[in-house]
Formats: C-alpha cells, sequence, structure tokens
C-alpha cells in the first residue's frame, strides 16, 4: 500500500476494500471516495439555518466549472446551492456547456450574495426582445403597390374628363 493512500471502508456494510476498488466485493455498493470531497463530508458543511425557503437565483456562471467553482465558495461558508442549467440553451453534444444558473434558499440568499459579491458578477438581466424590423423588401413592395393605386387613380380621372 503507498503512503496517503487509505483503504476505502464500504458505506454499506463496512467492509474494507483494497485501495483503487471501486466497489465492494461483499455487497457490490460503490465505495465513496475518502477525503473532504465525500458527499458525507460535503453535508457536514451545511448550515441548516442557510436551506429553508424557496430556491432563488444568485449567481450565473458561463459553464459547467465555473458554475461548481461558485458552489464550492458558497459551500466553504455553509450555503448549500444547486445548479441548473439556464432556460433556452442546450447543447445535447457537449453537456458541460453552455450558462448555468446557482440557486440558493431564500434563507441563504443575502449571505450567498455577499460571499460572491467580490468574486462573481451578478446575474445578467432577462434578455429583452429586440424591436421588430420589417424587412426592406416589404417597404419597396408597399411603395410598388402605392405607385400602381396613384397611377390607376390619376388614369381613371383623366379618362373621366377625357370622356
Amino acid at each position: 500500500m503507498s503512503v496517503g493512500t487509505a483503504a476505502p471502508r464500504c458505506p454499506s456494510c463496512a467492509a474494507a476494500g483494497t485501495p483503487g476498488d471501486r466497489f465492494c466485493s461483499s455487497c457490490g455498493a460503490p465505495f465513496e471516495p475518502p477525503g473532504p470531497g465525500s458527499a458525507r463530508e460535503r453535508a457536514r458543511m451545511i448550515k441548516p439555518q442557510y436551506a429553508e425557503g424557496e430556491l432563488v437565483r444568485v449567481a450565473w456562471a458561463r459553464h459547467q466549472a465555473e458554475a461548481e467553482l461558485i458552489q464550492g465558495l458558497l459551500l466553504e461558508e455553509g450555503v448549500p446551492s444547486v445548479v441548473r442549467r439556464a432556460p433556452g440553451f442546450d447543447v445535447p453534444d457537449f453537456l458541460a456547456a453552455g450558462p448555468r444558473d446557482v440557486l440558493v434558499a431564500a434563507s441563504g440568499a443575502e449571505v450567498a450574495r455577499e460571499i460572491l459579491a467580490p468574486v462573481v458578477q451578478p446575474p445578467p438581466a432577462p434578455p429583452r426582445p429586440a424591436p421588430r424590423r420589417r424587412p426592406p423588401w416589404l417597404r419597396w413592395l408597399a411603395l410598388a403597390l402605392l405607385a400602381v393605386v396613384v397611377a390607376l387613380t390619376l388614369t381613371t380621372i383623366a379618362l373621366r374628363v377625357l370622356a
């Protein structure tokens, strides 16, 4: 066994495994990775007073990796967060691409904004719809129709005057 590598323990049956094993040989459950990155350790870092209420958007990230960095910053202060793909963006070939919203519970929103203020830009405002512009050919068509109507009107008047 190498120095610094601990044998994993099964979270289900508590059997010891050998370093490098991913699944328990007794019950087949996956081993939890050792260290502060494990789910159990992350859950212990969460402060319950920041986990109450509806989810509120506190930050925006350009891609998945940036969103996970923001989640880590929040978790260091005990604020649990959720990352959600921003609406209207879908890249099925590369799922880590695209903007993400970082959401926290309403009770931790103010603390999260304070934590992220020096580091993260505020979320962008929702895009406003662009003003509709008529295609240029539509203007020419309207002018041509107007010219035809004027010409017909003048022709009708001229024929009545001459008749």
